[in-house]
């Protein structure tokens, strides 16, 4: 019997403002409690996720509860999975309060299984350091968990973007499955239809998506000039029966039901027969990705280097190139990373829930430029009139909300590095790119660290050569002549910065208002 295992993505991200840049409304004076509404199109934002509230969530929601309410008392279920975003949850709290009711039902069945992913949709899982994705997809997990009552055991990175790495973490993190796009280049002989596992991993599987499957409904259900058009429920299933294999993962968008294929096209119809023609061939059955990871053992190993390997479920090359394939999208990806030190170190909430805004792949997304069918889809997406539309947007914003992560820790030119001695073996790993996170950072730092840079001078050259800030480069000194030791040195050091930050905070929020 081979277990058919339907799992559905939910997302729509914060877009953002299309015009500020050509109605030259950057850089104004504004809240930092103002900043989200500045930078983000919450009416664009309302308007699109009623309509597919209306034409897909709401419906498609209401026929799998009756399916699984009709179905609850026999042996055989109806099961279906989630992989909700953050950001989709957060628009449900904002806009459709009811909807995330409906969402609540459907975990209260039993029958329902919802994935862990990263909390704002990024790619983060592509950044050469991954903190941020680990952060992000506990976020997620704890998020899905206090508002569905459910803890996530199988994880979906963005856009199935996976690499070894990527498994590794989720491993380490301790989920018992992963899932893959299905790619031949990877997958050479074996077939998509099996579970496998993750090389270098012990107790991680990996599911892989059938795309062609998939995307039959996905792209081609309303297709007239497709050669298997109309496709109804029981002709799918029929290819679905003549398919061999442990388990078939078929794994669309969500808004295929309804809004990508609007209603009118039978679209619902095919949902609420599907589950309905799969329970009636005794050799196939639904299952949740869980049940299928501890129902089987791994059919080998999957191995997908981490450089020049990763794959996803986008476009025909199924790689990141829908996100980093050009210029524009690197420019804007580079920005974005480099941000990462300066947020953190700001100690700010709302600075990193904007920043992390800034990361959702749709931004990148819409940036892509390459023409043909895949160029179709993005632009499809797209609420922008061209990629370099996008891009102009969101490096405008995003130059913009630096410009105020920078006023308000008082970067400096370079990071102070601190090490124990001369030579990168006695780094630290403890920096420091702001004046705001510099007395953070003397604070945990070992103290033999703050002696060897006092006892150089180090303090004071970087104060005065990288933040440019010659009263404070005095004091330092004044203290380096103290000739002080141990923690009574630790403290003299930190007072002097955070008090002179605090001057000069105070100075710059009076005369900019940026935030």
């Amino acid at each position: 019997m081979t277990d058919i295992v339907l799992v559905f993505e939910v997302h729509q991200p914060h877009r953002l403002k299309r015009n500020l840049f050509w109605e030259n409304k950057v850089f104004r004076h504004l809240k930092k409690e103002e900043l989200f509404d500045y930078y983000f199109d919450n009416d664009v934002d309302r308007e699109i996720f009623k309509r597919a509230a209306e034409k897909c969530y709401f419906p498609s929601n209401q026929i799998l509860l009756g399916l699984i309410d009709e179905h609850k008392k026999e042996k055989r279920k109806v099961k279906v999975s989630f992989s909700v975003s953050g950001v989709f949850l957060e628009q449900c709290e904002m806009f459709e309060k009811d909807l995330l009711e409906t969402f609540r039902q459907l975990a209260e069945t039993d029958c329902v299984e919802f994935l862990n992913q990263t909390y704002h949709h990024s790619i983060a899982s592509l950044y050469p350091e991954k903190d941020e994705f680990i952060e992000q997809a506990k976020m997620h997990r704890q998020t899905v968990k206090s508002l569905l009552g459910f803890a996530p055991s199988i994880f979906e990175n963005t856009e199935l973007l996976y690499n070894n790495t990527i498994a590794g973490i989720a491993d380490d993190l301790g989920y018992k499955g992963i899932f893959m796009e299905g790619v031949e280049r990877i997958l050479g002989e074996k077939s998509p239809n099996y579970v496998y596992t993750p090389k270098g991993c012990k107790k991680i599987k990996v599911l892989l998506r059938n795309y062609k499957l998939t995307d039959d409904i996905g792209f081609r259900f309303s297709a007239r000039w497709w050669s298997e058009w109309p496709l109804t429920a029981s002709k799918y299933v029929r290819w679905l029966a003549n398919t061999q294999g442990q388990c078939i993962n078929i794994f669309p968008d969500y808004e295929t039901f309804g809004e990508h294929h609007w209603p009118e096209t039978g679209i619902h119809g095919f949902l609420r027969h599907l589950p309905e023609e799969i329970l009636k061939r005794d050799c196939l059955n639904m299952a949740t990705p869980s049940e299928v990871v501890d129902k089987y053992a791994s059919a080998g190993e999957i191995d997908v280097p981490e450089a020049g390997g990763t794959v996803s479920w986008a476009d025909l090359e199924r790689d990141s190139s829908g996100w980093l394939g050009n210029a524009l999208q690197w420019a804007y990806y580079t920005s974005l990373r480099r941000l990462e030190p300066l947020v953190k170190e700001a100690g700010d909430a709302e600075f990193l829930r904007l920043w992390r805004y800034f990361q959702t792949s749709d931004h990148l997304y819409y940036m892509f430029a390459a023409g043909g069918a895949p160029g179709e889809v993005h632009a499809y997406f797209s609420p922008f009139k061209s990629p370099m539309d996008a891009f102009v947007a969101a490096q405008t914003l995003l130059f913009d909300f630096e410009n105020r992560i920078r006023l308000a820790t008082l970067t400096a030119n370079e990071p102070f590095l601190f090490h124990t001695k001369p030579g990168k073996v006695n780094f630290t790993s403890v920096m420091s790119w702001s004046l705001k996170g510099f007395g953070e950072a003397l604070r945990k730092v070992d103290v033999k660290a703050v002696e060897f840079h006092n006892r150089r001078g180090d303090f004071e050259s970087w104060a005065e050569h990288s933040l440019h800030d010659e009263a404070l480069a005095r004091q330092l000194e004044e203290i380096r002549a103290s000739k002080l030791k141990g923690e009574a040195l630790r403290k003299a050091v930190v007072d002097a910065a955070e008090k002179r930050f605090k001057e000069v905070n105070a100075q710059v929020q009076s005369a900019v208002k940026l935030f």
